[in-house]
């Protein structure tokens, strides 16, 4: 100390620390030109002292007067150095830099107008400061009080205007200091960050594409800030990047696409669409970079695909077919199962769209990568089984197309016919809102005959026998109404005239045994008249319900359409169908008179007409008895019955289908239903009535058996067979 005050006379010291701010810079200008003596002379040993005691008594006092003074000195030393200040940077700088972090605001603000001339006089010479410097400025940028926000951007400007110009600046040094500062929220500091990343970027020798995936994700983030021009300025950075991306032949597309796969879910809705522009650009130029990521990129686009701003949903329907379109191959790094996932997680989503790209993915995957697909197939089956349940018709039919692409192998064919009936068992509105929808479309994607063949076979072995009656129904109202299955209506047609006919009536008649309409209607397609009417004819009591006559009353209403057209055509011929009149006639016999069906198809019925009978019956007919009367009084070998009926309908047919087997066949499977349905009553009715015993409370004690009054023997011989034993 004593040293410094032979150099630096006490008066100086004393000004240094006063509180005007005119006796201080006077001093400092004393100071100034000792400095720039003590340089002139080489004196570098003094020049320390000095500087030392500036930092040491007056930057580090408590007294904010001296701490002002001892900056303003600084910067004076520093201006006398001129050339050689270089040297003394080390004891230069930190003081100042420590200073922008004092409680007092004019501190605060001296510190910066100090380090501003300091900057001036060394100019390249200050990077080695650089990140100490620039994390300072970061947090002055946010400063509370203006003045010295406005001193913190006038020295910002100058530090970039050193850096621009320097070739010692590191950019490899810096980014981790950038990054660290990238998440922070207050809008002073961010547009701090985004003016030095743009001034930054604007360097020729600087590499910031290099580093982009470092602070991507920051600038992303200041998309959705609350200030205007912060998002402009973050936009504008991100353009400009983006541009650099497209001329640029080596871009590290992988980490950023993890970065624009997580904004693209941003809440906000400029970040997300800033996102998906980004993807879609990179799905363009990635290339083979971008294989390991196809999954995360489809994760993120999906969704944007049903976005509810109109901009997003464009780009993501586009960028959702550049990535379609790419052939990506499993050993390039493409997983198969990874995008099969995503279809899956996607098929749940509430929005239409997204379901409907999903199904697409997974039809793609199964036409590219069948066997990869299939070796996860139990992943995804129950979800696409689902699929049939959606609300949206476009969904199922998608979803059935993907099912019949997987069911082109038989075993899988299997498995989806049965976990179909499966699920029309445990979802009885699936077969009813969606049952007809989905069968017609399997058997345009998967054959008729296949489909109906393999589903007659599991229903044949049906456990449920009420879910096997109605299935069976369902099946028989599509199999007799869709313009889809006309080919195997036209097989069922030649049932008693080709093999292929027949084998399809067999096939199918073992399940149909579960209703009997189905069966008379299966009947009458094959034209095996004859058996409808058996068929008729064994019917009981208990087959004829309000079930029974609910579907006889769409037969009956059936026959009137174009379907039936044969049927009623072959009414002109009553002497050779005779057979079908007594199958007619019998479902008219089973019809209440009142109904619609009855009125129906007796009036039908009156339309046959009566020239191609015999002469005997037209006798029989102008006497104004009925066909119903004359086909009673028939005799079993009449002529009437001519090749029509003969040869298609005898008990053992040239054809090989044995009718009386058949027919034994139906009477055991109805037998079943009614058994199945009187032990369905019993236990209702047990159930009621332990119900109502409980609720009941006993007003008198049970009477034993022998109480009660027994008619004899003899009276009960004597009864009437109309009386009723009471």
């Amino acid at each position: 100390m004593a040293d410094t005050l032979n150099v630096v006379p006490a008066s100086v010291i004393r000004n240094l620390a006063d509180k005007l701010y005119e006796k201080r810079k006077n001093a400092a200008l004393e100071l100034e030109g000792i400095v720039k003596q003590l340089a002139a002379a080489g004196d570098h040993e003094k020049i320390s002292a000095v500087i030392n005691l500036l930092a040491e008594e007056f930057t580090y006092s408590p007294q904010a007067n001296h701490r002002k003074g001892g900056l303003i000195g600084l910067a004076a030393a520093t201006v006398g150095l001129s050339t050689e200040a270089a040297q003394h940077l080390e004891q230069i700088v930190p003081p100042v830099l420590r200073s922008f972090f004092d409680q007092d605001s004019r501190v605060r603000y001296y510190a910066c107008e100090a380090l501003y001339n300091i900057a001036k006089v060394v100019r390249g010479e200050f990077i080695f400061f650089f990140n100490q410097i620039f994390d300072a400025l970061c947090k002055l940028s946010a400063d509370s009080d203006a003045n010295v926000q406005n001193a913190a951007h006038l020295l910002d400007r100058l530090v970039k205007d050193i850096v621009t110009e320097s070739d010692q600046f590191s950019i490899e040094e810096f980014i981790p200091l950038l990054r660290e500062r990238m998440n922070v929220l207050n809008p002073y500091v961010r547009q701090f960050l985004v003016g030095w990343i743009t001034v930054l970027d604007s360097v020729p020798d600087i590499d910031m594409l290099g580093f982009l995936p470092d602070f991507l994700d920051g600038l992303f983030n200041m998309l959705s800030d609350s200030s205007h021009e912060i998002r402009q300025q973050a936009d504008a950075a991100l353009s400009e990047f983006l541009q650099e991306i497209k001329n640029s032949p080596s871009v590290d597309y992988g980490r950023m696409a993890e970065i624009l796969v997580q904004r693209a879910c941003a809440l906000d809705e400029f970040t997300r669409l800033t996102a998906v522009t980004w993807i879609n650009e990179f799905v363009k130029l990635g290339g083979d970079q971008l294989v390991p990521y196809y999954a995360d990129i489809l994760g993120a686009i999906l969704p944007c695909i049903s976005d509810k701003e109109e901009k997003i949903r464009a780009v993501a329907r586009e960028t959702n077919e550049e990535l379609r379109a790419i052939r990506a191959d499993p050993a390039e790094g493409f997983d198969v199962g990874a995008i099969l996932s995503i279809a899956k997680r996607e098929l749940s989503s509430e929005w239409e769209a997204t379901r409907i790209e999903a199904l697409h993915w997974i039809s793609a995957l199964l036409e590219r990568h069948r066997i990869e697909v299939l070796s996860v197939l139990d992943d995804i089956f129950d979800t696409l089984l689902k699929g049939l349940s959606d609300p949206v018709d476009e969904v199922v039919l998608l979803v059935l197309e993907v099912h019949a692409c997987i069911a082109k192998d038989t075993q899988h064919f299997r498995q989806l016919v049965v976990f179909l009936v499966h699920n029309f068992r445990v979802d009885k509105n699936l077969l009813e809102k969606r049952g007809a929808l989905i069968i017609r479309r399997l058997c345009v994607l998967l054959d008729a005959e296949r489909v109906y063949r393999e589903l007659s076979t599991i229903l044949e072995g049906e456990a449920d026998l009420d879910f096997a009656s109605t299935m069976v129904q369902a099946l028989n109202l599509i199999l007799l109404t869709s313009s889809e299955l006309s080919g195997l209506r036209d097989l069922l047609k030649q049932s008693l005239a080709n093999a292929a006919g027949k084998d399809l009536f067999v096939s199918l008649y073992a399940s149909w045994c579960h209703s009997p309409m189905a069966i008379i209607s299966l009947c009458l397609l094959a034209q095996t008249y004859q058996h409808a009417s058996s068929v008729i004819q064994s019917l009981v009591e208990e087959d004829i319900n309000v079930k029974f006559l609910v579907q006889l009353d769409k037969l009956i209403r059936l026959l009137e359409t174009p379907i039936f057209a044969y049927l009623r055509l072959q009414l002109l011929e009553p002497g050779r169908y005779v057979c079908l009149l007594k199958a007619l006639y019998g479902l008219q016999m089973l019809l209440p008179q009142q109904s619609a069906a009855f009125k129906i198809l007796q009036t039908r019925l009156k339309t046959v007409p009566p020239y191609s009978l015999s002469s005997e019956q037209i006798k029989r007919t102008s006497l104004g008895i009925p066909y119903s009367q004359i086909l009673h009084h028939m005799p079993s070998g009449s002529q009437i019955m001519e090749d029509g009926d003969i040869s298609r309908d005898m008990g053992s047919a040239p054809n090989g289908i044995n009718f009386t087997a058949r027919l034994q066949q139906f009477e055991q499977m109805q037998q079943q239903h009614r058994m199945h349905a009187k032990s369905q009553l019993q236990s209702q009715f047990r159930n009621n009535s332990t119900s109502t015993k409980e609720m009941q409370k006993p007003e008198e004690p049970p009477q034993s058996v022998s109480d009660f009054r027994r008619p004899s023997s003899r009276s009960s011989s004597r009864r009437g067979p109309g009386q009723l034993q009471l």
